[in-house]
């Protein structure tokens, strides 16, 4: 009996020593278990962040190319305003030295027609000494004014002799007040002392008249 107790009792023995092993065998296999399970993990992250990398990596290029691309366009619209200024400035360098040879020589082309006059005048004073035909020489200088009327007038002088017309502001300037000799003529211009003129509807001179009240 003791015999069958002490051999069951180192079978218990063996069977817990087996058991025992077998337990820190399980224990070792779930700590490989668990390595593998952190190293997957630690590639799997290590695998993502370098996709993230590889994924930011041309997004950082394409706001890069965007940046270029922006300072190329501000360069080329800054080049443009500069030329556009420039061209700006020459026209209005050129417009002005225009306008002051108009200024200038404005008059240049009504003068050259009134030269042809100067020349008749000269004529005509230098004749009237030698002659005595006063008709002759009042005749001449009717002859010249017509000439020079007939030139200012197709450079777009107009006389204003408003005899006899109602009186206006914008052509006339009263310098007397005169009884009108009828009812029709009061407010009317009964005599003008100068005549006015005006040049393409323009009042160059108002004439000066005398009104009927």
């Amino acid at each position: 009996m003791f015999v069958a107790h002490y051999a069951t009792t180192q079978e218990s023995i063996g069977m817990s020593k087996k058991n025992k092993h077998k337990m820190s065998e399980n224990f070792q296999s779930e700590k490989d278990e668990e390595k593998e399970v952190l190293n997957s993990e630690e590639q799997q992250a290590e695998s993502a962040q370098d996709e993230n990398t590889q994924q930011e990596e041309p997004q950082e290029e394409t706001i890069e190319a965007k940046l270029a691309k922006s300072e190329a366009e501000a360069a080329d619209l800054k080049d443009r305003l500069l030329r556009q200024m420039a061209e700006f400035d020459n026209y209005r360098k050129r417009t002005m030295k225009e306008k002051a040879e108009i200024i200038l020589n404005g008059s240049a082309g009504v003068v050259t027609d009134i030269l042809p006059v100067i020349d008749d005048l000269e004529r005509a004073i230098a004749n009237s000494a030698k002659s005595e035909d006063f008709g002759a020489l009042k005749e001449g200088i009717e002859l010249i004014y017509n000439k020079l009327m007939h030139i200012l007038e197709q450079k777009g002088l107009q006389k204003i002799s408003p005899k006899n017309e109602p009186f206006d502001t914008d052509f006339h300037e009263a310098i007397a007040m005169i009884p009108a000799p009828s009812e029709d003529l009061k407010g009317k211009v009964l005599d003008c002392a100068i005549d006015g003129y005006k040049l393409n509807d323009k009042v160059l001179r108002h004439a000066k008249v005398a009104v009927g009240e």
